[in-house]
C-alpha cells in the first residue's frame, strides 16, 4: 500500500513537471510573437499561406500587408515572397503576393519570389537561396504572432540572419482557432527537438 502511494505521488509529480514544461513552451511562443524586432535589413521575407486562386486568404493578406508596411517604412529595399502551388492552384502563393504588392505601388524591381515551397522550412530554404543569389544578408521575417517562434528557430538552424516582425493583428481571432494554432506550435516545437536530436 505504501509502495503504491509512493508510485502515485511520483506519477503526480511527473504530470506536474510535464504540465509546467508545456505551459512554459506555450508562454515562450506567445512571448516571441508579441515582440517586433524589425530593423534595418536587406530583405523582408513574407512567409506563404493559403491563396484562393488569385486572391490571398485573410491570413496571407495580413502577412502581405505587414510586409508592405515594413517596406514603405524603409526597413528593407526588397520584398521576398514565398509559397508554392497549392493542390490544383493556378497561381503560386508567392505569385498572388507579388500581384497584390504591384497593385499597391511596389515596383517589380523590389520583389523577389520563389514558387516551389510548401512548408515553413521550405519557404525559408528557398528564401535563403534567393538571398544568397542576390547578395542579401539580413532579413526581417513576417508571419503570424504564434508562428514567429518556429520561423525564427528555423532561421537559426538554416543560418539565416533574421529578425522577426509578427503581424500586428491576426486572422486567428476566436479563442478556439488561437488555441488550436498554439497547440500546433507546441507540437512542432517538440517535433523539431526530436528531429534535431536524431
Amino acid at each position: 500500500m505504501k509502495r503504491r502511494r509512493g508510485r502515485i505521488a511520483w506519477l503526480l509529480r511527473l504530470v506536474l513537471v510535464v504540465a509546467l514544461w508545456l505551459a512554459g513552451v506555450a508562454a515562450w511562443i506567445v512571448w516571441v510573437g508579441q515582440h517586433d524586432r524589425a530593423g534595418p535589413a536587406d530583405a523582408i521575407i513574407v512567409l506563404g499561406a493559403a491563396a484562393y486562386d488569385a486572391r490571398p486568404s485573410p491570413v496571407f493578406e495580413e502577412r502581405i500587408r505587414h510586409g508592405l508596411d515594413l517596406y514603405r517604412r524603409g526597413h528593407a529595399p526588397v520584398l521576398l515572397f514565398t509559397g508554392g502551388y497549392g493542390s490544383g492552384a493556378r497561381f503560386a502563393e508567392s505569385q498572388v503576393a507579388r500581384r497584390y504588392a504591384l497593385r499597391h505601388g511596389v515596383p517589380d524591381s523590389a520583389i523577389l519570389i520563389e514558387t516551389s515551397s510548401r512548408t515553413t522550412r521550405e519557404n525559408l530554404l528557398e528564401a535563403r537561396a534567393l538571398m544568397q543569389r542576390h547578395g542579401l544578408r539580413r532579413a526581417i521575417v513576417v508571419s503570424d504572432p504564434l508562428h514567429m517562434a518556429r520561423a525564427l528557430r528555423l532561421c537559426r538552424r538554416l543560418g539565416i540572419d533574421a529578425a522577426g516582425s509578427p503581424t500586428p493583428s491576426t486572422r486567428f481571432r476566436s479563442i478556439q482557432t488561437q488555441w488550436k494554432f498554439l497547440l500546433q506550435e507546441v507540437y512542432f516545437f517538440h517535433r523539431d527537438l526530436v528531429q534535431r536530436a536524431a
